[in-house]
Order: structure tokens, then C-alpha cells, then sequence
């Protein structure tokens, strides 16, 4: 069975056209079995994800941000991983920001309508302030969500570097960007579900984004999460242990100096590794650029 003129995650899926037949564990391995296609599906894509890497990481250098625009699925997926940087990463919440159809409600309630206008799109991001030095990200599966597409189109006009991800290479998401990124995950176990395969790929390649951009912004050390902020017990023990481990201290020690320091793991790091006071530390990674591997060379 085939319907006729629609984006490829609205396709029928041959292989799940019996799913409502299946016990519950067969349902699971047939879902299981088309998301194991997902990560291959981003791999052609990884050149494209590298240059919205860079261009962010350049932005950011330069004092711009990074915004998010999608809707439903899309939106949410954006929404969560502006959401997760700075804890993980100690960034300002300015820093990385994200926009969905129908605002904070839609966050918890479907509002199918809110992706039709193109008017708020366009408000919405006007509203952020953006500038040429700032990077903007479209999150639509089909790439055909109007919100999306008309933010885009403004943020283009304003100079800045855009990127679409998208499940569809013909989309109007997927033209109206500098840098598209086209993941095609093909139908979905369940058809038009793309919170699902779709959804997948976009908290993937989401994930890719922001990771890497940290790592190139000297926000870990190594695989650590060196600019972690210890807001609560389970991240003031993740910091003692940080500097335990990096600076070969036990955890006493570890602790103290980064009472000493306002609990900054990179801070703590260099007074220890370094021999040098609070000030001096801090002084230290400023002029390298906040990159610890930088500041311990050669301590």
C-alpha cells in the first residue's frame, strides 16, 4: 500500500504492515529492529554536522548564541537539550536557547495548530534579539512546519548562520537554510508517528551538536565534564571526585581547594596541578581561554 505525495517519514512501512498482529515481544523486536537504523542514517550526514559545529563554536568565540526553532516532537527535543547545557556544561542559559510552536504549553500539551503560523515564527525569533553573530537551528521531521521555516527565513534575513534537521531532503526547511541536515530514517513502524525514528535521529544529531561544540569550547577535559556546576549533592560529589582524579589528590584535599576556589573543577585543578592560589589559577585559564589542557601546560 502506498499514499501518494507525502514526506518520506509519512510513508507506509513495508515492514511493520503486520505489527497489529504480533505478540508483545515480536511488536518490541520490530521497533527495536528499525530504530538500529537510525545511527546509520546520520552517519552520511556527519560532514554537514561538523560545519554547524564549527560555525557555532565561532559564534559563540565571537559572544554569539545558539537558538532552537521546532514544533511538537521537534520542539520538545530542542527544548531539553537548551535545557540540559548548562548543568552539564556550566553554560549561561542565554547561551543556548530554544523556541517551540505554541510556546511553554506545548511543552506538556500537544497544540497541533501552533506549527501553522508563519507570523509566529517570525515574532518569535524576532523577539530573541538575534544577531549575524548568532547560529539558528530548525528541528522539523518533515521540514515542512511553517513556524519553523518562517524563523529561519528570518534569521537568514538578519545574517545569521542556519542550519535545518530534517527527515526530508525536499522540504522547505531543507531550502531555506545555509547548512541542511538531512537524516532519512525513512517511515515509521507506525505511520506518521516521527516521534519515533525521526525523533530519534533529532536527539541524536541534537546531542552531536552541542556535545562536540562544548568540547571544542574547552568545557571537558579529556571526557570529563570539567565545567560541571555542583548545584546540587549528587554534583558537588561529581566535582570532588573531578579533581581527585585530575589533579591526584584524595578526596579531602580535593575538597577543601575547591572550597577554596568557589568550587570551580578547572580552578581547583590548576591551584593543585600548578601550585598556584585561587587568583593565580583563575588568572591562569583566563588567558588560556578557559581550556584546562591549555592551562596545565606545562604544569
Amino acid at each position: 500500500m502506498a499514499l501518494a505525495g507525502l514526506v518520506p517519514t509519512e510513508g507506509v512501512n513495508l515492514a511493520t504492515q503486520d505489527i497489529d498482529q504480533l505478540a508483545t515481544v515480536d511488536v518490541l523486536t520490530r521497533i527495536n529492529t528499525e530504530d538500529q537504523q537510525v545511527p546509520q542514517a546520520i552517519y552520511p550526514v556527519i560532514s554537514a554536522i561538523g560545519q554547524v559545529v564549527d560555525q557555532t563554536v565561532q559564534a559563540i568565540s565571537r559572544g554569539g548564541r545558539l537558538f532552537y526553532f521546532g514544533a511538537g516532537t521537534s520542539g520538545r527535543l530542542g527544548v531539553l537539550d537548551a535545557a540540559e547545557c548548562p548543568p552539564t556544561y556550566g553554560t549561561d542559559p542565554a547561551l543556548v536557547q530554544a523556541f517551540i510552536a505554541g510556546g511553554d504549553p506545548a511543552l506538556r500539551h500537544a497544540i497541533e495548530g501552533a506549527e501553522d503560523s508563519t507570523d509566529q515564527g517570525r515574532s518569535d525569533f524576532l523577539e530573541t534579539g538575534a544577531r549575524k553573530d548568532d547560529v539558528v537551528i530548525g528541528i522539523s521531521a518533515s521540514g515542512g512546519a511553517p513556524y519553523v521555516v518562517s524563523a529561519m527565513k528570518a534569521a537568514r534575513e538578519t545574517g545569521c548562520f542556519t542550519a535545518g534537521i530534517t527527515a526530508s531532503k525536499m522540504s522547505a526547511l531543507a531550502q531555506a537554510v545555509d547548512c541542511p541536515i538531512v537524516v532519512e530514517t525513512g517511515p515509521e513502524v507506525i505511520t506518521g508517528s516521527t516521534r519515533m525514528k525521526a525523533g530519534t535521529a533529532q536527539k541524536l544529531v541534537l546531542n552531536m551538536i552541542t556535545t562536540a561544540t562544548m568540547i571544542q569550547l574547552g568545557k571537558t577535559y579529556g571526557n570529563f565534564m570539567v565545567d560541571v556546576k555542583p548545584t546540587n549533592a549528587k554534583l558537588i560529589q561529581r566535582a570532588q571526585r573531578l579533581v581527585s582524579v585530575l589533579a591526584s589528590v584524595e578526596m579531602d584535599q580535593a575538597r577543601q581547594t575547591l572550597e577554596a576556589c568557589g568550587y570551580e573543577v578547572k580552578t581547583a585543578v590548576v591551584m593543585l596541578r600548578c601550585q598556584l592560589n585561587s587568583s593565580e589559577a583563575k588568572e591562569r585559564l583566563t588567558l588560556c581561554g578557559g581550556k584546562l589542557r591549555v592551562a596545565l601546560s606545562p604544569c
